[in-house]
């Protein structure tokens, strides 16, 4: 499939996000059958899982202030935590309201 078919999600996923979510599906979708693939524990998959969804919730919302949307992907990727995300995207919002 060429990159440019690509729903926008997907294309904006690493590499090991798309192998994760293929093993995902491949183990028809059993978080102990990837668990044991990846020789992990159920919550560690579990967890995976749940930041993949949030990347992929996050690059559905296009129309989102770009701003707000790289800090949001910051805190997914734990480059920056939740906390301080939401600090950051108040503060950018009340500014922005001011102007």
């Amino acid at each position: 499939m060429a990159q440019d078919m690509l729903p926008a999600w997907m294309a904006q996923l690493e590499s090991e996000d798309l192998t994760f979510i293929k093993r995902f599906v491949l183990a028809s979708g059993s978080l102990k059958a990837v668990a044991a693939e990846y020789n992990v524990t159920y919550p560690t998959v579990r967890l995976r899982l749940d930041r993949l969804i949030q990347k992929i919730e996050l690059a559905d919302r296009i129309d989102e202030d770009p701003y707000i949307a790289l800090i949001k992907r910051m805190a997914v990727n734990d480059k920056l935590d939740f906390d301080t995300a939401k600090v950051l995207i108040s503060a950018y919002r009340k500014q922005k309201e001011g102007l």
